[in-house]
């Protein structure tokens, strides 16, 4: 039995990668991608996604989302990571096909309704769309399956502050927002992800396997890899967001633990998730206020990229 997704993203390298997973995993029904500013303005993630649903030849619908931050002023996207276009500086075609006529929240909230307890949703973005989708309709928590998102981390250090992950410090209030709503929750943040290595010569077999949609991961592919080069001195790159599917798909890769989470808002701490395991008592019941979710803290990355290759060469596009 297939497993309904929306997936809320912001194309993106790594998202491009895991978009491409999602398309070629025939355990997943895709219902629709919703995209948001992140990694480039939305307006790039939209073109971006509507893209990739076409290369993968599938007619998705790609619902526009948020372009800034609830509370924060609009910050800088990750353009040194992902390019101008969020593919590696390519020279893209436009997509054929238009966004759905309704924005994400909507989007989100209408398709719940539709198939109330069926879908889960995978945000691997900042993680304003689903904030208003609560705004819009808070008992869009009631009917959700299942939330996994890509963000955060516990043990391991951020990657745009010594304690922010990007996609959390995009958008923290909105985080905040997300954390403290009745759903089945699970973070798979910086702990799993840093675990994984997608290789250059796994991607290329990859690649190979994927068609005029490889072309663009194999291009796109290079510039980020170049990046993790310059950085954290690997060969390859870290397939944050296909963490994410892997979560779903492969659970038994993951080490993982229940507890409290919550995000810090401003100063220092802005964006770092804070997470107080449960049954621990603290000198306060702030730390514990929000409901019970799951967080990844660690994950077999050898053996997560190799189901990832296997999914993306066992058919050629």
């Amino acid at each position: 039995m297939s497993l309904p997704i929306i997936f809320d993203t912001d194309p993106g390298v790594d998202d491009a990668q895991a978009i491409a997973l999602l398309f070629a995993d025939p355990a997943f029904e895709v219902i629709g991608l919703t995209t948001t500013f992140g990694n480039v303005p939305v307006s790039t993630a939209t073109r971006n996604a509507l893209l990739l649903t076409e290369l993968a030849g599938r007619d998705t619908p790609v619902a526009a989302g948020v372009a800034e931050p609830l509370v924060k002023p609009a910050g800088n996207h990750a353009l040194h990571v992902h390019g101008q276009d969020g593919l590696g500086n390519q020279q893209l075609p436009a997509p054929r096909q238009v966004p759905h006529t309704l924005d994400a929240a909507h989007f989100i909230v209408e398709q719940t309704r539709l198939r109330p307890g069926e879908i889960t949703l995978v945000a691997v973005g900042p993680l304003g769309n689903l904030a208003l989708a609560l705004a819009l309709d808070p008992t869009v928590a009631e009917r959700i399956r299942e939330v996994v998102v890509m963000g955060g981390a516990i043990v391991e250090p951020g990657n745009v502050t010594p304690v922010a992950e990007a996609n959390i410090f995009s958008d923290p209030h909105a985080a905040a927002r997300v954390f403290a709503a009745p759903w089945p929750l699970t973070l798979v943040g910086l702990d799993a992800t840093h675990r994984a290595v997608l290789d250059p010569p796994r991607l290329q077999r990859i690649a190979a396997r994927q068609g005029a949609l490889g072309e663009v991961l194999a291009r796109s592919y290079d510039f980020y890899a170049d990046f993790y080069r310059s950085v954290k001195d690997i060969d390859g790159c870290h397939p944050h967001d296909s963490c994410a599917l892997a979560y779903l798909r492969r659970p038994e890769l993951f080490h993982t633990a229940r507890g409290h989470l919550s995000v810090g808002t401003e100063g220092l701490a802005e964006g770092q998730t804070f997470f107080a395991p449960e049954g621990r008592a603290y000198l306060d019941g702030r730390w514990s206020g929000n409901p019970l979710v799951t967080v990844c803290l660690g994950m077999d990355g050898a053996a997560m990229v190799a189901w990832m290759e296997e999914v993306l060469t066992a058919t050629e596009r």
